[in-house]
C-alpha cells in the first residue's frame, strides 16, 4: 500500500516509536507545519522524515549550530540525494513563535520506503510504501543480550565522562522496540544509524547493534576521556 505524504528531509535518522524535536525555520517547511495545524483537530498530522546522505542541511540547535535549508542542496536528484528508506511521523506537538517559526515533536511511527519526489509544491511531498515490522527468528534471545551489553556500554560511557547514571533504569521487553531504542541512544553518525534503520528485520537490527555495543565499549575502555556529548534528544534546526 501506498501514500503521499509532506516530505521533510534531515540530517538525522528518526526510528519508530522515539521522538525528535525540530525548530521550524526555513519557509517551505514552515508552510509544511501550517498546513498541518490546519487539519481538523482530530486528524493526523502525519510527515516523512528522511535522511540527507551529504551535506549539512541541518544542525542540533544544542550545538548552537547553523544550518542551510533542509531541501537546498539536494540538487537535481533529489530522491537520488536521500536514504530509500525513512519514517513516518506525527507532530504530536507544535507551537507557533511570534516571528512565524514553529517548534515541533515528531514522534516516530513506522518505516517507509521512499518511492518518488514532487518538487512542484511549496514543499517536498513523497509517494511512500510502508515497510512492515518483522521480529526476525532468535529476536528475543538477541535481545536479552543487547540489554545486558547495552547496559555495560552506558557504565563505560558515563565512566568516560565522569556521569552518574540514572539508577533503576528498565529496557522494553518487545525487541522490536528494544532494537530501535538502543539505535537512536547510539552514539554514531547518521549513516550508521541510517543502516540499523534499514535492517529487514529486528533481529538482523539487534545483531548489528551487539557488533557495535562490543567494538565501541573496547573503544571507550582505551580512552581517557571523551567529548561530552548529549545522549538526549536535541532539537533539530532546519533554518
Amino acid at each position: 500500500m501506498t501514500d503521499r505524504i509532506p516530505l521533510f528531509p534531515l540530517g538525522a535518522t528518526l526510528f519508530p516509536g522515539l521522538v525528535l524535536p525540530l525548530n521550524v525555520f526555513e519557509e517551505r517547511y514552515r508552510a509544511l507545519v501550517a498546513d498541518l495545524l490546519a487539519l481538523p483537530e482530530d486528524a493526523p498530522r502525519r510527515f516523512g522524515v528522511v535522511a540527507i546522505k551529504n551535506g549539512q542541511e541541518v544542525a542540533p540547535t544544542g550545538q548552537e549550530g547553523r544550518a542551510e535549508g533542509a531541501a537546498a542542496g539536494l540538487g537535481d536528484d533529489p530522491l537520488g540525494a536521500l536514504y530509500g528508506v525513512g519514517c513516518i511521523a506525527d507532530a504530536t506537538g507544535i507551537a507557533a513563535r511570534d516571528d512565524g517559526s514553529y517548534e515541533l515533536v515528531a514522534t516516530g511511527l513506522l518505516r517507509f520506503k521512499l518511492l518518488s519526489i514532487d518538487t512542484e509544491g511549496p514543499y517536498l511531498t513523497a509517494e511512500v510504501e510502508e515497510v512492515q515490522e518483522d521480529p526476525g527468528g532468535g529476536a528475543g534471545a538477541l535481545a536479552s543480550e543487547v540489554t545486558r551489553v547495552f547496559g555495560t556500554y552506558q557504565k563505560r560511557l558515563a565512566g568516560a565522562r565522569e556521569r552518574t547514571l540514572a539508577p533503576g533504569q528498565e529496557f522494553p521487553d518487545d525487541p522490536t522496540v528494544l532494537s530501535y531504542l538502543v539505535a537512536a541512544a547510539l552514539i554514531a553518525e547518521t549513516p550508521v544509524k541510517q543502516a540499523l534503520l534499514e535492517e529487514p528485520d529486528s533481529a538482523a537490527r539487534l545483531t548489528a547493534e551487539l557488533r557495535l555495543l562490543r567494538r565501541e565499549t573496547a573503544v571507550i575502555e582505551k580512552l581517557p576521556s571523551l567529548p561530552a556529548v548529549d545522549l538526549t534528544s536535541q532539537p533539530i534546526s532546519a533554518n
